[in-house]
């Protein structure tokens, strides 16, 4: 299997594309995502020096039907919203793959990873090749024998948990929080992350 990542380009006419330009020092991270019907539904998270004016931005956005604020501090914060903007997903979904949450968007550019097989890999580089996106492949690693190190679950978990700074010293949010944007239980992330950490450590050690 392979895992890369990428830093995308995106089009001036996407939603979170127009806030992140009006705010270039922010993070909006996507943390989950998706489309509905006519809409897509997302659970998104803001690191900001005034979250609070990057949420007003996103809720006033036209293409921003529903909006939610589940929390909000002087740094960060997660809502809940409903756009009518399916453009990135109708791209990202035209292939065979889907990224791994969560998407990373700063500035008009989205960082994503994906995990696939050599063939799917090299379809979905063909795909953004014919879309006139402008993108860079940041990384590529590959395991030789396609075993995958994490279940997609303890893949999911840390990723979130390491976005939203919880292996930061001190840390940056609680387990209740990563949980919380997981939708999952405090005790069930906690175990999953302890499971997941477990593993990638053992497969460094391993590898020295």
């Amino acid at each position: 299997m392979i895992r890369a990542r990428f830093r995308l380009w995106l089009s001036d006419d996407l939603w979170i594309s127009d806030v992140s330009r009006s705010f270039p020092n922010a993070s909006l991270r996507l943390l989950a995502g998706a489309p509905v019907d006519d809409r897509t539904l997302e659970l998104g998270e803001t690191r900001a020096d005034d979250p609070h004016a990057v949420v007003s931005a996103i809720e006033d956005h036209p293409d921003v039907l529903a909006h939610e604020l589940l929390y909000c501090d002087a740094e960060r914060s997660l809502s809940k919203y409903e756009t009518r903007d399916q453009a990135l997903f109708e791209f990202l979904g035209g292939s065979s793959l889907l990224p791994e949450f969560p998407l990373l968007v700063e500035n008009g550019t989205m960082t994503f990873g994906i995990t696939a097989t050599r063939a799917d890999f090299e379809e979905f580089g063909d795909r953004l090749d014919a879309s006139e996106l402008r993108y860079d492949l940041l990384s590529v690693t590959h395991r030789e024998d396609g075993s995958d190190l994490l279940t997609d679950r303890q893949l999911e978990c840390l990723t979130v948990a390491e976005q939203m700074g919880y292996f930061e010293v001190p840390r940056e949010c609680t387990l209740a929080e990563v949980a919380d944007a997981l939708d999952v239980d405090t005790s069930t992330a906690s175990e999953t992350i302890r499971r997941g950490s477990a593993r990638v450590l053992n497969e460094f050690l391993l590898e020295r």
